[in-house]
């Protein structure tokens, strides 16, 4: 909403990397990001918003949720261009004993 208020496409895309990775992309045709920006926008309360209009936590809080599950989120920008997030998370794996079990 904040990225693209006058309307845009977000795409949202699942899928898998290497052994074990799911991936689950965000792909919007917003603003952008410029660069000099690019490597703080997972730090607590970095914004480059008017005051009061948000607190800058909501990547910061959702970067630490994807780490404490094992995974990751990588982020690149045009600006005017739009921004991909990728998250990368673990896929669960049956332990071996269970692999086996009838369920």
């Amino acid at each position: 909403l904040q990225a693209m208020p006058q309307g845009g496409d977000l795409r949202i895309r699942l899928g898998s990397a290497g052994d074990h990775q799911i991936v689950v992309e965000f792909a919007d045709t917003g603003y952008g990001i410029v660069s000099e920006h690019l490597d703080k926008i997972f730090e607590p309360f970095f914004s480059t918003k008017d005051n009061g209009d948000g607190t800058g936590l909501g990547l910061s809080i959702s970067y630490r949720i994807v780490r404490n599950h094992g995974g990751r989120i990588e982020a690149e920008s045009t600006v005017g261009g739009g921004s991909v997030f990728s998250v990368l998370l673990p896929a669960y794996q049956r332990p071996a004993m269970m692999q086996n079990a009838q369920c």
